[in-house]
C-alpha cells in the first residue's frame, strides 16, 4: 500500500508542476487530492527537495525508457526525431508543459538537487538527439551543416520553447507547425 501511495504523491507532484510549477503547490495540495493528511506526505518526502528529486528522476527513467522504445520501433533517423516530438506532442495534449522544462524555468527557486535531475534530463535529450542525428547524417537520411550536439541543442530548445507558446497562447498548432518545420529543414535535399 504504501508503495501505491507514494506513486499516488508522485503522479500528482508531477501533474501540479507540469501545470502550476514547483513553486505553485503545497504538500497540503496533494494530500487534499489524494485524501491523506499532509504529514503522509512528508512520510515518504520529508522535504519538498527530496519529492522533487524523487519525481524528476521518475520522470528521466521513463523518458529514457521511452527513447529506447523509440530506438527499437524506428529504424530511420525521421521516424526517430517525430517519434520524439511526438513524446512532447502528447505532453501538451493532455493540457501540460514538459516536466523539465517547467522546472528550468523555475532554476533560480529550486534546491540544487533538484537542478541537478533537471540537467541530467536535458542532457539524456540531447545525448540521444545527438546520436540520431549523428547516425542519420551518416546514413543520407538526414542533411545539416555543423555539429550534431549545436542542432540537438537548438531542436530540442525550438520543442520545449514552442510548448510554452502553443499553451499560452492557447494554440497547439503552433507546436505542430514549430516542429514540422525544424524537421524538414532537416530532410536532405531531393534537387541535385
Amino acid at each position: 500500500m504504501s508503495g501505491i501511495t507514494a506513486e499516488r504523491v508522485l503522479d500528482t507532484a508531477q501533474r501540479l508542476i507540469q501545470t502550476r510549477g514547483f513553486n505553485g503547490f503545497s504538500y497540503r495540495d496533494i494530500a487534499g487530492e489524494i485524501g491523506i493528511k499532509s504529514a503522509s506526505v512528508h512520510y515518504y518526502f520529508p522535504s519538498k527537495a527530496d519529492l522533487g528529486v524523487a519525481l524528476v528522476s521518475r520522470y528521466r527513467k521513463n523518458f529514457a525508457a521511452e527513447l529506447d522504445g523509440i530506438l527499437d520501433r524506428h529504424a530511420e533517423a525521421s521516424k526517430r526525431l517525430k517519434a520524439f516530438v511526438e513524446l512532447f506532442r502528447q505532453t501538451l495534449k493532455s493540457e501540460r508543459l514538459c516536466l523539465c522544462g517547467m522546472l528550468g524555468a523555475e532554476r533560480d527557486g529550486l534546491p540544487e538537487p533538484v537542478n541537478d535531475q533537471v540537467r541530467a534530463f536535458f542532457q539524456l535529450c540531447e545525448g540521444w538527439l545527438c546520436e540520431v542525428l549523428k547516425n542519420g547524417r551518416k546514413a543520407g537520411e538526414l542533411a545539416f551543416r555543423g555539429n550534431p550536439r549545436n542542432v540537438a541543442d537548438q531542436f530540442l530548445s525550438l520543442l520545449e520553447g514552442a510548448m510554452v507558446l502553443a499553451r499560452s497562447l492557447n494554440d497547439p498548432e503552433r507546436f505542430d507547425k514549430a516542429a514540422s518545420t525544424y524537421l524538414g529543414v532537416l530532410k536532405p535535399s531531393t534537387q541535385e
